[in-house]
């Protein structure tokens, strides 16, 4: 096929995936779903005659489109939001994909009938919940939860990747004969952990420092530069033994949440490149699958499929976070969110290039739990959250009039708080706070106007106040406008 025709064919996709995102919202129904339909419709079963079975391609295209995708998804995580859930999301993210790998694999092996490894691998494939989906959905679709819900399932769903990486991996190893045994996978499971955490916390302080230091003459350098680090970091992790996926998430962390300089233009640029990542990488999935084969396994498909989402993964959670304080409606939750997208189809391939026995089998069942869980899982979420009354009012703010770029000759930043209600300031004048030295109230956010405030200016309960602060005045202000018996207000960097 000539290139001209191929570069036209990429950019018609692209162009059908833009517009997918957009009726999405009309329809009701997840982009994801639109764009793995897109890419059907378009493979050599469809419409567009495209025949298209590379799985080495698509193994390739997934990995790299999901290192930019948990890239983008760990610098747009506020750390304040993060540390409550902390530990509990690391419980589900190892333990939680353990569990239910194992639930799965069992009902697979015992009840469909195929051989106890091969249902383990299945389970294994289909164990963690998915980044790009879980951040698509809960982000794009104006998902309103209460407290930390929203933090903890995306701080779960960008760190437990590693964890079925590593046991797909190491299933397939026992099914071929080039894994010796269970001992060997567990410390290979502990070094890739261990590396991967202390690469991605490492390289991500090494490209703060970067970022801020190195003088480039032209800012649209920057992004290129950006993408180079993101790279460096995930490819030097794998070969030193880690696990990429879970460095690259964490370097995002942790440059998201430091002072960076063109933070502002890196987000929006990281934030557009996973939209491209995601959108080639379901499409190009789409392409890979042959629909006439997923009849075969529609029925088996439909019976793991249900069996994952009202059994193995409620249980997983359930168990997961005993030890923790949450209710049962947010464990319900929790484990209705147990969304499935690009992930284990991307894993899926695993056993195809290594040429396990059943492999076309398991892709195609992969694929069909896929769409499953994305259809009717992420079409659902808003409506579980209202049901299990999880779900908090919607508030669409105006877009702040303002931009702040930090630079070294500014030690602080521009942040928003939202004045809650019951806080001390309320009621008062700008004067009568005596804000810390360090600390400058820019402007007001009132409804859908902003004010620029003078000394006798009166605040409002709700009003966004837009402070541009130093680190150690920014907590002081934090802890003069919080409610009583209540801890600080979240604040948010101006985006």
């Amino acid at each position: 096929m000539p290139f001209d025709y191929i570069l036209l064919g990429t950019a018609i996709l692209l162009l059908l995936g833009v517009v997918a995102s957009k009726a999405s919202g009309r329809l009701g129904v997840p982009a994801l779903v639109l764009f793995l339909a897109l890419g059907m419709l378009a493979g050599s079963e469809g419409i567009g005659g495209i025949y298209f079975a590379d799985a080495a391609l698509s193994q390739s295209l997934g990995v790299v489109a999901l290192v930019f995708i948990l890239f983008s998804g760990g610098f747009d995580t506020a750390w304040s939001q993060v540390r409550p859930v902390l530990v509990p999301s690391m419980v589900l993210a190892t333990l939680g994909v353990l569990m239910t790998a194992l639930i799965v694999g069992l009902f697979v092996a015992y009840v469909v009938g195929v051989p106890l490894l091969v249902g383990l691998l299945l389970g294994s494939i289909v164990s963690s919940t998915d980044a790009a989906a879980v951040f698509a959905i809960l982000r794009s679709r104006g998902v309103s939860l209460r407290g930390n819900l929203k933090s903890l399932l995306e701080l779960e769903s960008g760190s437990n990747d590693p964890m079925a990486i590593f046991l797909t991996t190491g299933l397939i190893g026992l099914l071929m004969g080039t894994s010796d045994s269970i001992a060997d996978l567990v410390g290979m499971f502990l070094l890739q952990m261990v590396l991967g955490g202390a690469a991605g916390a490492l390289l991500g302080r090494l490209t703060v420092y970067l970022l801020n230091r190195v003088r480039l003459e032209y800012e649209g350098l920057y992004p290129v530069l950006t993408i180079a680090c993101v790279l460096l970091i995930y490819g030097a992790t794998a070969l030193l033994g880690g696990n990429g996926f879970l460095a690259v998430y964490l370097a995002g962390l942790v440059i998201g949440n430091s002072i960076v300089i063109h933070r502002r233009s890196l987000m929006r640029f990281h934030d557009g490149l996973a939209w491209l990542m995601q959108i080639a990488m379901f499409v190009t999935l789409g392409l890979l699958v042959f629909p006439s084969r997923l009849w075969a396994v529609a029925g088996t498909g439909l019976l793991i499929a249900f069996f994952l989402m009202a059994v193995a993964r409620p249980l997983s959670v359930f168990v997961g976070l005993l030890p923790f304080r949450f209710t049962l409606r947010k464990r319900i939750f929790i484990g209705w969110v147990g969304l499935r997208g690009s992930v284990p189809i991307v894993l899926a391939t695993f056993p195809l290039l290594a040429g396990v026995p059943q492999a076309d089998w398991i892709f195609n069942v992969v694929f069909f739990i896929v769409l499953t869980s994305v259809l009717l899982q992420g079409s659902t979420i808003p409506l579980v959250a209202r049901w299990l009354h999880l779900d908090a009012p919607m508030r669409l703010r105006p877009r702040a009039p303002l931009e702040f770029e930090p630079s070294n000759s500014i030690q602080g930043e521009m942040v928003e708080i939202e004045l809650p209600e019951g806080s001390p300031a309320v009621g008062k004048r700008l004067l009568e706070l005596g804000l810390p030295p360090g600390a400058l109230l820019v402007l007001v956010g009132r409804g859908n106007s902003f004010l620029v405030p003078s000394g006798g200016t009166v605040l409002h309960a709700r009003d966004t106040l837009f402070l541009l602060a130093e680190p150690k005045a920014l907590a002081e202000v934090q802890q003069r406008m919080a409610a009583a018996g209540e801890i600080a207000p979240a604040v948010q960097a101006l985006e």
